[in-house]
């Protein structure tokens, strides 16, 4: 199943995109991804928001550091209100920092709806378009695209409007998750919801996202729905080598061989040290990485007091020794394929005062509203 997907100039064959993911789609995972899968597809950074952007907070600047093999460079970003997110597009067109602009408006956790933002923000029709308006203006010659959900909850879907909107004001492609901020990760996603939107903004690339666990998921999904291109995300925790996988599916190349626990060990110990490199302090790399360490273990024989040890190691070496003494001639394990990362469901959604009364009225959104870090 050969396809292409094309965001603005950039033709991304196959049409497979990282999802950016809070703390996870740093530059090291990025590359990881990246090498897996012969620089093919399209790896967006970590949720910039707009406000840190335009301060030129340290934490962002650092965030929205490309490596040099990295093409094209792809920044997420959020943001809630319009004149803000002009600045942080124009800043990013001026000074060359992307080459391609995606806007969050899927992002469920309650420090961001809490503010009007994310998945809460396409229901104020008014203020999605002020925003999109002001970041197609602000990009010039940059693609912009977003990515969102379906809607608040089941009372208060929001995907149709918002899709049309989205290509009355310039924008380039829409992802959409097949799922409510209501809903968070937990059920199933609605792929038929994919299928309505293609049918509805015909025009412009769709894209898919939400339970996509393997390849054969990707391809089904593209078949199924319609869909120009597949989005990515908590599928590949743990499992970089997936857009390998996908490559391989989308070209017809066949399937590589699923890594044994010894080739999983040695990508461990690369994602750590690249991570160290990345902060420039390798403890902290290796801190960081802890949070990695149960989705690369998924389904192997590893007990609990072992995985808790490697999950709290402080040094390369640490973490070296303690992967040396695992049993590394195990095989990919059955089952590990499937759902991994956070699967809660049926969360309410905490909106501002007053959200849902006006889908139309958008005051009372201001500067304030933006959140101050970036990362999600």
């Amino acid at each position: 199943m050969t396809s292409s997907l094309q965001i603005g100039p950039h033709t991304v064959q196959p049409p497979v995109v990282l999802a950016p993911m809070a703390g996870i789609t740093n530059a090291p995972f990025r590359t990881l991804c990246r090498e897996f899968s012969g620089g093919k597809g399209l790896f967006v950074s970590e949720m910039i928001t707009t406000r840190a952007l335009v301060e030129r907070n340290e934490k962002t600047m650092q965030l929205i550091h490309f490596d040099a093999t990295e093409q094209p460079r792809s920044i997420q970003l959020y943001g809630v209100d319009p004149a803000t997110v002009g600045k942080a597009v124009r800043m990013i067109a001026e000074e060359d920092l992307a080459d391609h602009i995606d806007l969050n408006f899927g992002c469920p956790v309650p420090k961001v709806t809490r503010k009007g933002g994310g998945s809460a923000l396409p229901f104020k029709r008014n203020l999605l378009r002020a925003i999109l308006r002001e970041a197609v203006t602000g990009a010039g010659d940059l693609p912009v695209t977003m990515k969102m959900r379906k809607g608040i909850d089941d009372d208060h879907i929001t995907y149709l409007d918002a899709g049309r909107i989205a290509v009355e004001e310039g924008v380039t492609a829409i992802a959409l998750h097949g799922r409510t901020a209501a809903q968070h990760y937990g059920g199933t996603a609605d792929w038929d919801a994919i299928a309505r939107l293609k049918e509805h903004v015909p025009e412009i690339p769709v894209l898919g996202n939400g339970d996509i666990w393997s390849a054969g998921d990707a391809v089904r999904m593209m078949r199924e729905t319609g869909c120009d291109g597949v989005v990515v995300g908590r599928g590949c925790l743990g499992r970089p080598w997936l857009f390998g996988d996908l490559v391989a599916a989308f070209e017809g190349t066949g399937a590589p061989k699923a890594p044994g626990l010894r080739e999983v060990a040695a990508v461990m110990l690369r994602h750590a040290a690249l991570l160290g490199e990345w902060i420039g302090d390798e403890k902290r790399g290796v801190i960081d990485f802890r949070k990695h360490v149960a989705w690369y273990l998924k389904g192997f024989a590893v007990g609990s007091e072992m995985r808790k040890r490697l999950a709290m190691t402080g040094s390369l070496a640490e973490l070296e020794d303690g992967l040396g003494e695992l049993e590394l001639d195990q095989p990919w394990p059955q089952g590990a394929d499937g759902p991994r990362g956070r699967t809660s469901g049926n969360n309410r959604v905490v909106l501002p005062d007053g959200w849902l009364k006006d889908p139309y009225d958008c005051a009372g959104v201001s500067e304030d509203a933006e959140l101050d870090t970036s990362g999600g």
